[in-house]
């Protein structure tokens, strides 16, 4: 394995500079070049309106210079009007013409400007509106579940802890790019921006509040220092990382993962039973697709069967999980179950066959 040297650092220094951005997931809103023609269109209707109404009443308007007002007299004075600029060489003298900037054309002024400055009030409005639902994003995240990298094995990763019953918004994925993690939160999912080696981007992520975190990264020294990371922030999360060699595994279990899955072998495990029997290789890929066919899931032993051996079971055992120990379902040790067991089973897929851990849902925005 490469160890992390003076590119890595190099590249770590770098991005201490970047800003890391935390992204909850939001309804489609209109695009910008679109709001700002609407308020363009609306603040040229305004214009005219009052051009029109001024050039209605002209003859109650004074203009310095030649004392009459025409059209053109008419649009200027409705632009240095409503702009609030106000030169004073053309006024309004009777008094329907007074009256009528009391009522009319004040309130248009007043329109017009609220026009001009809805674009800044609706950035600040928003900005305001988006810093509170992170603060309370964040302060009701608990349990949830953080994932490191949004590619192939991250997005699959997601879909199948979601097949199980976990909703979205207990899901948390980290990337470093920004693209990926708006493609994050458009599937519903809240992300941060920014490389998970760092501490600050795993607490922007609350990793040390998390259940589980999943670190499914394109390098392995990555992953090494992501674990590393994860576990020092959070003792009692459990922690599942993806490598793409086997001799990395024993040192991604030492620097603090629960579970390491080689995906070069176990692909070509796959392979390889695929071709010794075609059969057994489409039941294998039926079984690691949640939600369609064949499933794999872990229940709890219900009362009714305390006591029963695993084969008297409705279910088709494939593993007691007893304490920390894995037993086989023809293990002379698990005797009769206990109400304590779990159960690794294989159940048709159905929405009743979903099991998820106990997650508080989040509130919804």
């Amino acid at each position: 394995m490469k160890l992390p040297g003076q590119d890595l650092i190099a590249r770590r220094a770098d991005e201490r500079l970047a800003t890391h951005q935390v992204k909850l997931p939001r309804r489609a809103v209109e695009r910008p070049i679109r709001q700002v023609a609407k308020r363009l269109a609306m603040a040229l209707f305004v214009l005219v309106v009052t051009a029109l109404i001024v050039y209605a009443d002209h003859e109650g308007y004074n203009d310095n210079s030649d004392d009459g007002v025409d059209l053109l007299d008419a649009f200027y004075y409705a632009t240095v009007t409503l702009s609030t600029t106000g030169y004073g060489d053309i006024t309004p003298v009777s008094d329907a013409a007074r009256f009528t900037n009391i009522f009319v054309i004040t309130p248009l002024r007043v329109l017009f400007l609220i026009i001009l400055v809805g674009t800044t009030l609706e950035v600040l409005t928003e900005r305001t509106r988006e810093e509170w639902r992170q603060n309370r994003w964040r302060t009701a995240l608990r349990d949830h579940t953080v994932v490191v990298g949004f590619g192939t094995k991250g997005r699959s990763a997601i879909q199948t802890v979601c097949a199980q019953g976990l909703k979205k918004e207990q899901v948390v994925v980290v990337d470093p790019s920004s693209k990926v993690v708006d493609a994050a939160t458009a599937d519903g999912y809240a992300g941060v921006v920014g490389d998970a080696t760092r501490s600050d981007v795993l607490l922007r992520a609350e990793a040390q509040r998390a259940r589980q975190i999943i670190i499914a990264t394109q390098r392995d020294d990555t992953a090494v220092l992501a674990v590393l990371t994860a576990r020092q922030l959070n003792r009692s999360a459990k922690i599942v990382v993806a490598v793409r060699e086997e001799e990395n595994a024993p040192l991604l279990k030492q620097s603090g993962a629960d579970m390491v899955i080689t995906s070069a072998s176990a692909a070509g495990r796959l392979l390889g039973l695929s071709v010794l029997s075609p059969a057994a290789g489409m039941v294998m890929e039926d079984l690691i697709q949640q939600g369609s066919g064949l499933d794999i899931v872990e229940r709890p032993v219900i009362k009714a069967e305390v006591g029963r051996g695993v084969r008297e079971t409705d279910d088709l055992v494939v593993s007691v999980v007893r304490g920390h120990r894995v037993l086989g379902y023809d293990d002379p040790s698990v005797g009769e179950l206990q109400l304590t067991d779990r159960l690794i089973t294989i159940v048709r897929a159905t929405p009743s066959t979903r099991v998820a851990p106990d997650m508080r849902p989040l509130p919804q925005d």
